[in-house]
């Protein structure tokens, strides 16, 4: 499309009043997208929205280290130091383990066929 002054004028004027680009191009008989180069080549652009909503940037409160406690209460005393979880094996000496094995072989021998 042939851009002459008139058009122009027209394009400057209905997109200052806040027509659409479909709109414009409408009306002037061309598409939206050579409706939308010619405001870019122009440096035409509309002004972003304000914002509806003025949100206040409000300071995060300072808050107290935790206690030790889940709950956030002074703990009295504390009830256990242990933690729960698997028990270590008790620990053998080679002679009660050879009594072991021993003791494991004779009631083997004793089952029932």
């Amino acid at each position: 499309m042939g851009w002459d002054a008139d058009d122009v004028a027209l394009l400057k004027k209905l997109w200052s009043v806040g027509q659409s680009a479909a709109q414009i191009a409408r009306r002037l008989g061309c598409s939206r997208n050579a409706v939308c180069a010619k405001l870019t080549r122009l440096g035409l652009k509309r002004g972003h929205k304000p914002p509806t909503a003025k949100p206040k940037i409000r300071p995060v409160p300072k808050r107290k280290p935790a206690l030790l406690a889940a709950c956030a209460r002074p703990v009295d005393r504390i009830m256990s130091t242990r933690k729960p979880g698997v028990r270590q094996p008790e620990e053998f000496t080679k002679s009660q383990l050879e009594a072991m094995l021993a003791e494991a072989a004779a009631n083997t021998a004793r089952l029932p066929r």
